[in-house]
């Protein structure tokens, strides 16, 4: 890589939740240095070694390929050795950044990612800057996608995700279990030892899968047949609480307006039978 491409776009007023404001391409000999950006920014470094300092990192040592997140409106320095490195670059902006933030997808303090699959990332930071050359409203939605897509990317790879994809598949498995069973009775020791896990580790993992511990999964499951039934079927509350696997129908009840703010019979009206 030895010529320097750039190219910047204003996003569209509508653009919202992200949208991509630059990207380019260059093969990098001079450090950036106290530098503050009005947006987000990635720096992919595909070959080469340096180094990257932030307030809230410190100073790391960089070797490609690997990925780094700037922030916006912190001072930030970074730069190859002395042979230079292969970097591709996006600027990017929008409501959907803080929710990256929130679920720590990108984080000031360990902003480098290590990369597994230079391939996918490379072909996803060149079609993003394909759709900016667009420069059409496809093109800059197009572009959006793309971003998304590398955060998404890096973050599995940070994660290690991508080198434990059948440990995946196989936790989905297991998810799916619990969903089915969701209405029976649930003994968190024999459910974990029946995959052949402790029921920490099961809890752990499942919380890692979909959020929520396998109780919590559970009983959101519950509810939401609960809804299905109360907004389908005629059938009485205490019936409708028998049948999604709880007895006691105030506590149904009780824990249905917890999580929906409204009883049952509330929920039922706002959604009559067509």
């Amino acid at each position: 890589m030895r010529d320097t491409e750039a190219i910047y776009r204003t996003p569209l007023t509508a653009a919202g939740g992200l949208a991509v404001t630059g990207s380019g391409r260059q093969h990098a000999r001079r450090a950036v240095t106290d530098r503050k950006l009005p947006s987000f920014a990635v720096v992919l470094v595909e070959r080469g070694q340096g180094w990257l300092e932030t307030a809230a990192s410190g100073r790391m040592s960089l070797t490609g390929p690997a990925l780094f997140w700037l922030f916006p409106n912190r001072v930030h320095s970074y730069g190859p050795d002395e042979g230079g490195w292969d970097e591709r670059w996006a600027l990017f902006e929008g409501s959907f950044t803080r929710d990256f933030v929130r679920l720590r997808i990108m984080t000031e303090r360990h902003p480098v990612v290590a990369l597994h699959h230079l391939d996918e990332v490379v072909r996803l930071f060149g079609k993003l800057h394909a759709d900016l050359l667009d420069d059409t409203n496809l093109g800059q939605a197009s572009a959006a996608l793309m971003l998304h897509r590398i955060v998404i990317s890096a973050a599995r790879q940070a994660s290690g995700a991508g080198d434990r994809r059948q440990e995946r598949l196989d936790m989905a498995d297991i998810v799916e279990t619990l969903r089915r069973r969701a209405m029976q009775p649930l003994d968190l020791a024999a459910f974990a030892a029946e995959h052949g896990m402790s029921p920490a580790t099961l809890r752990r993992r499942f919380t890692l899968e979909t959020g929520l511990p396998p109780k919590a999964f559970q009983l959101r499951a519950r509810m939401d047949h609960a809804k299905q039934l109360l907004a389908t079927t005629d059938e009485k509350i205490e019936t409708v609480a028998a049948m999604i696997g709880l007895d006691d129908p105030f506590y149904f009840s009780r824990v249905f307006h917890e999580r929906e703010g409204c009883s049952p019979r509330e929920f039922r009206a706002r959604y009559p039978r067509v």
